[in-house]
């Protein structure tokens, strides 16, 4: 976790000069053999995905769409219709790899980029599955994204609460995915883009051992996101680490009031 950096960006908007910090991290945790995860964090695209399927099957679908939109990246067109066509590809990917032939096989997706419209950019979050999106701010955490997921839908039905979705067996079931079949697009939230937002992007095995509040406090604590993010891991793991645990943090500060280089500890 000591390899842990932050990274710097300075972004025009409205004619202020604004600096964007980041970091990310993922780890295996403390039962599973393989980290299924995979993240990628670089401007103006910062995403995680959380691999599912037999034997390697989760660790290729992940990686494999996380490869498909670092190139999106790399082209330097980021937006709705980029993204979308690079997913069209990695499912291609899941289903020719020899290894991904059960229909199991498939990765949730969720992040954030900055979208220009007008030459004015905005933050698009997007999703798939049951990774998660969470934005501080004014010192209150919400999350951004709706869950694709089983538990979700008993939710918005009215037939179990939130506290009861925690343990229920259905608990890990998703309803979106990125994998070997068609693909459905994903949901898409627009926010501003304003000095002092905080998003923590990260997989379920994050929210497993990590409430709201804990992930507010760490954020609270560590105003530097790499310091952040290897705070809130070391305490997911303290707290069971069940599962792979994946989390990028991505924050907006006015550069006037800022360094140059984000600190780092």
């Amino acid at each position: 976790m000591s390899d842990t950096r932050t990274k710097t960006r300075s972004v025009t908007v409205a004619q202020r000069t604004l600096l964007l910090s980041w970091a990310g991290v993922t780890d295996v945790g403390k039962r599973r053999e393989t980290n299924q995860d995979a993240f990628f964090a670089d401007y103006p695209l910062f995403i995680v995905a959380d691999g599912m399927g037999g034997h390697a099957g989760g660790e290729i679908a992940s990686r494999s769409t996380v490869d498909r939109l670092e190139a999106v990246v790399a082209s330097g067109s980021v937006e709705r219709e980029s993204i979308e066509g690079a997913l069209q590809l990695a499912v291609g990917d899941i289903a020719d790899h020899p290894e991904t032939t059960d229909e199991g096989t498939g990765t949730t997706l969720t992040g954030v980029f900055l979208e220009f419209e007008n030459d004015e950019p905005h933050w698009a979050a997007l999703n798939i599955g049951d990774s998660r999106v969470y934005l501080l701010r004014d010192d209150r955490l919400v999350q951004v994204t709706t869950d694709h997921s089983v538990v979700q839908e008993l939710i918005a039905a009215g037939k179990i609460s939130p506290e009861e979705a925690e343990g229920h067996p259905y608990s890990n079931v998703i309803t979106r995915a990125v994998g070997a079949s068609e693909l459905t697009a994903p949901d898409y939230v627009t926010l501003e883009v304003r000095a002092g937002d905080r998003f923590v992007i990260c997989s379920d095995g994050l929210t497993k051992e990590l409430t709201d509040y804990g992930i507010q406090h760490f954020l609270r604590e560590h105003a530097d996101p790499a310091a952040a993010v290897d705070a809130m891991l070391a305490a997911a793991l303290e707290n069971g680490g069940r599962d792979n645990v994946t989390l990028v943090i991505v924050q907006v500060a006015d550069e006037s009031s800022s360094t140059s280089d984000a600190p780092t500890e």
